[in-house]
């Protein structure tokens, strides 16, 4: 009886990783039986888009590195009775925004795991994946003109899987089935993503974006600008990298391939400006990985397929560097981070290893192997454990980033002082959150930004955005302008800008200004600025003043505590209050004339959505105010120090000792700028 090409796979035990990575076959079943492959590339054989099997060795050692070895395990050990479940019977084909992004993640993983380990189990529900994809009249739910796909997301991440699969899967694949994938790429998905980058280029052509009406997608926002808008978001990497990868896939089998290639390095180029000259990312760093990523799969195929290097198309070892001084460890959530905006965890940081590899930089290599997590297959392809690691020192402690974002801190350690100042201006996923704080010390945050924002104005959580949400100034009660939500999560109008900031071994010093932001809500307002002065690891000062024109009306701060497990809590005693966490406490003390009032609350949310506790501090009206807090904190159990305030008439003078070691700060609100000395 004649053997199928199948069969013969597993009959023999080979598996691969694709068009070009036949070798890897025989590689894998040797490796198991203990006999050293042959580690050269066979003549004539044609690389794989992001690796081969000369990388194979690399990738197995890298599944065991302690940082990897939990993904990978997630991945080999996944469900798949279940995952073919879901594929045969629940997976619709109008619902994208889950279902089809859940059948492109089942494919991702358990072709990548095929190609790596020859597990057949793996590669037959990779297979139902790939038939799934096919059956799918169309892989995403945004339409031009209300006929033509374009692919925001869910197209260019099936794209990607596809082309992946295409390669990853190819000893399983028949010469039909093969082609078929091909095909598709070229109708469903190369198309889908060329036409979002045409109609981002070319905004005045497009036909008009909207959401497919077949599709059950409960929320609908209004895309008519869209195609203006998109254009400085990290939806805009996600095709680019579909699209060239697409391309570099079907290099010289499809007329339109180098065409899809040029479009997409082209979008990669013009996109590279989102990132700052330091390697700064405006969408926070819960974007920035993915972000990155994306562009990073365009570079590599494209070194790899093309031979043109790309690699400095953004500052790449400085934007590693930019997502390691945005984390924030602890113990209890190893994914913190600044979370200014959406942002609310550090995300999957596997750029970090292409990086170290590319650059041989021992910086990135200790962020790829200890900072934040690795969450896809991209941390295994890219991962050198052998690479030199170096651990990040003083001199990265604290930074004024290209976009006026500010972070400082004492250390690396959970224990360590972070503070973080949101000044600088607009930008897609943000909050109204200009001039406000986080602060986090001995591994608890003591001045928080609420994690979960919603990215629909319809529900509730949506308050969760706006500036009475965060440690921030209300003036009369108001916020800073911000959007309503009817074109989704796009940024605002409002600016802040860094007037001075200086930054010394044991303390950072920074005032912000952001009168502009207020001003488009209230135009009576003529100034609202803060200055943070950080003694580090455990004493922050805030000193805000504001300045209305003609009416004299109350100003408020607030200073939001994390609640997000239920562990947190704020009392209110005399001129000052106290935050609570289980593993340390902040005292506040506040100085201001003309009296204040002091007060704890909870936000505007349901309930059923959580609890957000927060001070506020509100002071009388007035034209003129001058507030400032003094705060020390602790870990839990330990007693805090003792700080006098007194004012002389034309300075604050803070004085006393905390933690065994004597404060000294003088603050001169004076000029543009307080004047600020620190002992």
């Amino acid at each position: 009886m004649p053997t199928s090409r199948r069969d013969f796979i597993r009959s023999t035990g080979l598996a691969a990783a694709g068009l070009s990575l036949l070798p890897q076959i025989a590689e894998a079943a040797t490796a198991v039986a203990g006999v050293s492959p042959p580690r050269e590339t066979p003549p004539g054989k044609v690389r794989g888009l992001l690796f081969d099997e000369t990388d194979l060795p690399r990738m197995r050692k890298a599944v065991k590195h302690p940082h990897v070895a939990p993904y990978w395990d997630s991945i080999v050990k996944a469900d798949l009775a279940a995952d073919a479940t879901f594929i045969r019977e629940q997976a619709r084909f109008n619902n994208h925004a889950k279902d089809i992004l859940q059948v492109r993640q089942i494919l991702e993983r358990t072709a990548f795991v095929f190609a790596v380990t020859g597990d057949t189990s793996q590669g037959d529900v990779a297979l139902m994946a790939v038939d799934k994809l096919l059956a799918y009249p169309k892989w995403d739910y945004f339409l031009e003109g209300g006929e033509l796909v374009i692919g925001l997301q869910r197209a260019p991440e099936s794209t990607i899987a596809m082309v992946c699969a295409r390669e990853w899967l190819a000893p399983l694949l028949s010469e039909e089935k093969a082609r078929e994938i091909e095909k598709q790429i070229g109708e469903k998905g190369a198309p889908a993503c060329y036409r979002t980058l045409y109609g981002l280029k070319y905004p005045d052509r497009v036909r008009g974006w909207g959401f497919d009406p077949e599709d059950v997608y409960p929320y609908r926002f209004d895309l008519s600008r869209w195609p203006f808008i998109l254009n400085s978001t990290n939806l805009k990497a996600i095709p680019i990298a579909g699209l060239g990868l697409a391309g570099c896939l079907l290099r010289g089998k499809h007329p339109q391939a180098e065409r899809w290639i040029d479009m997409a390095v082209g979008s990669a180029k013009s996109f590279a400006a989102m990132f700052g000259p330091d390697g700064s990312y405006d969408e926070g760093v819960g974007y920035w990985g993915y972000t990155a990523l994306h562009l990073t799969l365009l570079v590599e195929a494209v070194r790899r397929t093309v031979g043109t290097d790309l690699s400095g198309i953004i500052n790449y070892p400085g934007t590693v560097r930019y997502g390691l001084r945005m984390s924030m460890p602890t113990s209890g959530r190893p994914s913190d981070c600044v979370d200014f905006g959406d942002a609310w965890a550090m995300g999957d940081v596997s750029i970090a290893a292409w990086v170290a590899r590319r650059f041989k930089d021992p910086i990135a290599q200790h962020v790829a192997t200890n900072v934040g997590e690795l969450k896809n297959h991209y941390a295994v392809i890219w991962l050198d454990p052998a690479l030199p690691s170096k651990k990040p020192g003083p001199e990265l402690h604290d930074v004024r980033f290209a976009n006026d974002w500010v972070v400082a801190r004492s250390g690396w350690g959970e224990a360590d002082g972070v503070v973080a100042l949101r000044s600088g201006g607009p930008a897609n996923h943000e909050h109204a959150d200009r001039n406000s704080v986080i602060f986090k010390a001995y591994g608890e945050r003591l001045m928080h930004d609420p994690y979960h924002a919603a990215y629909s104005y319809t529900e509730p959580e949506w308050f969760l955005r706006l500036t009475e949400a965060h440690t921030s100034v209300l003036v009369n009660g108001r916020g800073h302008q911000y959007h309503d939500g009817h074109e989704g999560t796009n940024a605002s109008w409002a600016e802040a800008k860094v007037l001075e900031y200086r930054s010394a071994p044991a303390s950072m010093i920074v005032t912000s200004d952001a009168t502009d932001a207020y001003r488009l809500v209230n135009g009576d307002v003529e100034r609202v600025d803060r200055t943070l002065v950080f003694l580090k690891p455990d004493v922050l000062i805030l000193f805000d003043r504001l300045r209305l024109k003609n009416n004299a009306v109350p100003v408020q701060l607030r200073f939001q505590v994390d609640n997000s497990d239920g562990k947190g809590s704020v009392d209110v005693q005399g001129d000052g209050f106290t935050v609570l966490r289980p593993g340390a406490s902040m005292q506040a003390s506040l100085y201001g004339g003309g009296g204040m009032t002091l007060r704890t609350g909870t936000l505007n949310i349901p309930a059923d959505k959580g609890t957000y506790p927060f001070a506020e501090v509100e002071s009388r009206p007035a034209l003129d105010h001058l507030l400032l807090t003094v705060c020390t904190a602790q870990k839990a159990r330990g007693a805090h120090g003792s700080l006098n305030v007194r004012h002389d008439g034309q300075r604050w003078h803070i004085e006393g000792t905390h933690n065994g070691r004597t404060v000294t700060a003088t603050i001169a609100d004076g000029g543009e700028i307080p004047q600020i000395t620190v002992g």
